[in-house]
């Protein structure tokens, strides 16, 4: 059989369990890729044996609600490929678009800087640190995680990719606090869906709740690094946060309570929708 009958074998699987038929197509590419196979030139070419094995294997992971990520063990995310497991939130597309941001707000503000120190609050993979790093070598990124299992993952990619992060273990702030650790960044995507919202069987069946959820309103873990964060920014800094498309006017308004004198913004993503919050203090 040729590699075009095992993807149409797949997506009809993958339709008849209920799962999103077009990862049936990028899955294989993925396989292809690794072994230097053009997919699309060799379609019509009998699939290659240890493909067909890992091929159906996946699909059946699939099939159960598996995400794809975590059947390829990884994910792209700013052009590199992070490792993921179960352990960790897999990187989205939006949280590309905040470490973008932060590059930006990074040249405007201390862009003549040798050295700017950079807080990564709940790194997950280390995909917003790590490519932090590897997109501009001057930021000295620390990078914390209160899932040890989470740190584990962050260090392998963070080897993996060749950057220079160093991480911590501890809630939030908490642990740069205790080491009277300062900075001029601090970015975050912290849990932020409300605790009774409905979510995808895929992601709440395999992806961490500790990294998903952030209380009955979302915005526990916002609270806890506005409340903190006084304790760790330099005279001259500016905050982060991914946040909930539906989140801006309560965010909004619990950033002004915090920082009344700061510059506070909403910025929209690619499709329009609130995503990201800064907090500019001092410029």
């Amino acid at each position: 059989m040729r590699y075009r009958d095992y993807i149409h074998e797949g997506k009809e699987r993958l339709y008849k369990a209920g799962q999103g038929e077009q990862a049936a197509q990028l899955f294989m590419v993925e396989l292809c890729r690794q072994k230097g196979i053009n997919l699309y030139t060799d379609m019509d070419e009998e699939i290659d044996d240890e493909i067909r094995v890992d091929y159906l294997e996946g699909i059946h992971e699939m099939e159960k609600g598996k995400p794809l990520s975590y059947v390829l063990g990884y994910e792209s995310f700013y052009g590199y490929d992070f490792i993921v497991n179960e352990d960790v939130l897999i990187p989205r597309p939006e949280t590309e678009e905040l470490v973008g941001l932060v590059l930006s707000l990074y040249d405007e503000h201390f862009g003549d800087k040798e050295h700017v120190n950079v807080f990564d609050v709940a790194t997950g993979s280390g995909a917003i640190g790590i490519t932090l790093n590897l997109e501009e070598p001057k930021l000295d990124v620390i990078a914390s995680d209160i899932s040890k299992e989470a740190i584990q993952v962050a260090l392998k990619n963070n080897e993996k990719l060749g950057a220079h992060v160093n991480f911590i273990i501890g809630s939030m702030l908490d642990p740069f606090i205790e080491r009277d650790l300062h900075c001029d960044i601090c970015v975050c995507n912290p849990p932020y869906i409300p605790s009774n919202e409905k979510m995808e069987h895929s992601v709440v069946d395999y992806e961490p709740h500790v990294a998903l959820f952030g209380g009955e309103d979302g915005l526990k873990f916002y609270r806890d690094v506005f409340e903190k964060a006084h304790f760790v920014l330099n005279e001259k800094a500016f905050l982060a946060f991914e946040m909930g498309y539906d989140q801006r006017e309560a965010l909004s308004a619990l950033a002004k309570e915090y920082f009344p004198q700061a510059k506070i913004c909403v910025h929209k993503d690619m499709s329009g929708k609130d995503r990201m919050l800064t907090i500019e203090i001092g410029f």
